[in-house]
Parts: C-alpha cells; sequence; structure tokens
C-alpha cells in the first residue's frame, strides 16, 4: 500500500532574515566553477559537446535584501547551455533570465564559461591528421540598457630568436672558414657533404614553445566564429604546434621556423594586423609571450587595438 501524499511542508528561508545594521548593495554575488555541458558550433556546421566551468553572478542592488537566488541561476544555466549552441543571442536571453528572476533585486548579470575547443587538424606535409584543443573563455555581461560579449582563447606557437638565428649562422661562416681555408680547391659534392654534417652546422638557434593569449570584444550580435579567429592567428605566425608528425611534417615544421624567425614583438605585430581587419571586433588584447629555452623567465609583447577607454587603457 503506497503512501498517502502531504502538502509540501512550508520551509524555512533564512535568506529573508537580515541584521538591519549588516544591510547594504554588494556588486556581485553567485557561484564560480559550476560544473556544466555546453554546445560549441564548429566551422563544419556540427555542435561539439564540451565539458566546462561557468561562472555566474547578478549584482544585490536592494539593500535591505540579505542575498539572491542561487538556484535559479543553476537552473536557468542548465537549461539553456543545454538547449542550442553558444551564441551572442543565446547568452542574451540567459543573462535577461538572470534578471527577470531577480527582478526585485538586481540590475546587471554576468555568465564566464570556459571550455575546450577540439579541432582537427591536417599534418604540414604527410596525409595524417589529429586533434588539437584551444583554451576558451566566453563572458557576457548585461545591465538593463547594454549588453556585451568577449571571446578568450589561446594559440601555442613555435618562436625561432633571430638574433639567435643570426649569431649561429656566423659560427658556421666560420667554421666553413675553417675547413675551406682561402685558395682552396671547393667540390661541389665535398660542400654538400659538409652541409649535411655535424662539422658543417655546429649551431643552431634556439627556439621555444610559445603562447599567445587573444581577447576579442565583439560588435553587437557578431556570431562566435571561433575556429575562423583561432586559424586566422595561427596563419599569421605560420608556426602553430602540430598534431601528427611524421618525419616529412617535422622537415616541414623546421623549414617553417626557419622562414618565420620573430621576437615576441615580432609575434604581437604579426596577431595585431591579422585581427585588425575584422569589422566584428571591436577591440582587442593580445599577449605573446616566448617561454625562453635560453632564460629562466618568458620574454612577453603585448597589442591592442587603441580604442579609446578599451584594452589599450589597461594593457
Amino acid at each position: 500500500m503506497s503512501s498517502p501524499k502531504h502538502s509540501p511542508r512550508a520551509l524555512p528561508d533564512v535568506a529573508l532574515e537580515l541584521d538591519a545594521s549588516r544591510a547594504g548593495t554588494l556588486d556581485a554575488v553567485g557561484m564560480q566553477a559550476i560544473e556544466m555541458p555546453v554546445l560549441v558550433a564548429g566551422d563544419d556546421g556540427y555542435a561539439q559537446r564540451a565539458g566546462a566551468r561557468v561562472d555566474a553572478f547578478v549584482d544585490l542592488a536592494k539593500a535591505d535584501a540579505r542575498g539572491i537566488h542561487m538556484s535559479r541561476l543553476y537552473l536557468h544555466l542548465d537549461r539553456h547551455l543545454s538547449a542550442e549552441p553558444l551564441s551572442p543571442a543565446s547568452l542574451r536571453r540567459l543573462l535577461r533570465d538572470f534578471l527577470e528572476s531577480h527582478a526585485e533585486l538586481s540590475t546587471r548579470a554576468s555568465v564566464r564559461i570556459r571550455f575546450e575547443h577540439l579541432v582537427r587538424r591536417a599534418a604540414l606535409a604527410s596525409a595524417h591528421t589529429g586533434w588539437r584543443a584551444y583554451p576558451v573563455e566566453i563572458a557576457a555581461r548585461m545591465t538593463r540598457e547594454r549588453f556585451e560579449t568577449e571571446v578568450s582563447f589561446d594559440v601555442q606557437y613555435s618562436s625561432t630568436c633571430p638574433a639567435s638565428a643570426a649569431l649561429s649562422r656566423q659560427l658556421i661562416q666560420e667554421r666553413f672558414s675553417t675547413d675551406f681555408p682561402a685558395g682552396a680547391k671547393l667540390e661541389r659534392s665535398e660542400i654538400l657533404a659538409w652541409l649535411g654534417s655535424s662539422d658543417g652546422i655546429v649551431a643552431t638557434p634556439h627556439s621555444q614553445r610559445s603562447t599567445a593569449n587573444v581577447r576579442l570584444r565583439l560588435s553587437d550580435n557578431a556570431p562566435f566564429v571561433i575556429e575562423a579567429w583561432i586559424d586566422a592567428v595561427e596563419r599569421a605566425l605560420q608556426t602553430p604546434v602540430q598534431t601528427a608528425v611524421k618525419r616529412e611534417d617535422e622537415q616541414a615544421f623546421a623549414l617553417a621556423n626557419g622562414q618565420n624567425l620573430m621576437f615576441c614583438e615580432d609575434a604581437a605585430r604579426r596577431i595585431r594586423s591579422a585581427l585588425d581587419a575584422d569589422s566584428r571586433i571591436v577591440d582587442f588584447h593580445v599577449r605573446a609571450a616566448h617561454h625562453e629555452s635560453l632564460h629562466p623567465h618568458d620574454a612577453v609583447a603585448v597589442a591592442t587595438k587603441g580604442v579609446v577607454g578599451g584594452y589599450a587603457e589597461r594593457a
């Protein structure tokens, strides 16, 4: 025999209690690092599901309220982020629900979503492909009058030092002068053999894995074309790290490094040129960090679009 159903009990809500001596507004109240799946549209038209960490906040504009309704924020996140791929329109609806569910308490809302975006990449020379995971962060903010979005991502690449390359070439020249003194009869086959030996290439320039962190503030309703922006940065740099690598791919990578010597300043300028032409981007902040193999510290350059009141003033 089933137990009789009972009417819901009234549960205590201490959030309604407030010590008047401690009243006051708060800039933001919410939750950080919420575990949540998100849908992310790829350039191929398909949406991939990614595990994300989500921060959700509203302000507490009512001074005599003790707190917000955090469960409402969570339920809105669960409903919206599972229903459709991330887009400015979907995040606008999400934040509108944040505010409408806190109409008596809040005037602004924000969400920040961190995940890894997987992209299939072709090898440089062989027929192989492999996966790259790009850390991505999407943030959106809304007030009663304004809505804005920001996309951030990291791109890893190889940087070969131009100064080290020049110093290496000088040492190779000096070794050549020693091994083939003035007046010596030179045979083409002998020189080719020398160039292919460790005696000939006595020095190599230092290279290192490097990271470009890119933040983009977008125009109203600009779509999240994450892969297109990552591709633009990697084309500008020419030496993104690789996935599947056979010997022919490694050789092609060595060639790309040799033809794209760059200081961190060069890398930052290359990325700035690539992003400057995109009308969907209102402002950008680029941080090129070369994790030096010569030094125990990083070499860093920062570039912005230079918008008044934008990233440039906080660089």
